[in-house]
Formats: C-alpha cells, structure tokens, sequence
C-alpha cells in the first residue's frame, strides 16, 4: 500500500504546523511512541490543542469517557 500524503494532511487534526511528520503517518506513530506518547489524531481537539500526547493524558480522556 503507498503512502498517501496529502490525503493524510487534509485529514490531519494536528495543531502542530512545523511538523515534518504531517500526512506521514506511520512516521508519526513510530516518533510518538519512541517519546512513550500517542498521535495527536488520538485525542479530542480541545486536549490534543494541549500538546499533552501522554498515555497517561490519553487513559484520563477516554476512562471519563466510558
């Protein structure tokens, strides 16, 4: 499968504009994850707008959500 990039950007809710990893997402998970955090794309807008891309920010988002 090829990586399809700007359809990637155009469905991207990331806030974070001078990131070199926008539209790569297997790039973006693999960063992530390396820093032990999730995607922003994981998050609400209003929590992924925090810049907070921990697990443990991502278990308290979606425990109250349950």
């Amino acid at each position: 499968m090829e990586c399809q990039i700007e359809v990637n950007k155009s469905r991207c809710p990331c806030t974070y504009e001078p990131c070199s990893r926008k539209g790569k997402c297997c790039e973006c998970i693999r960063y992530h994850w390396e820093h032990g955090e999730l995607p922003g794309c994981l998050f609400p807008p209003e929590v992924e707008r925090t810049y907070d891309r921990s697990l443990s920010k991502f278990i308290s988002v979606y425990s109250k959500k349950a």
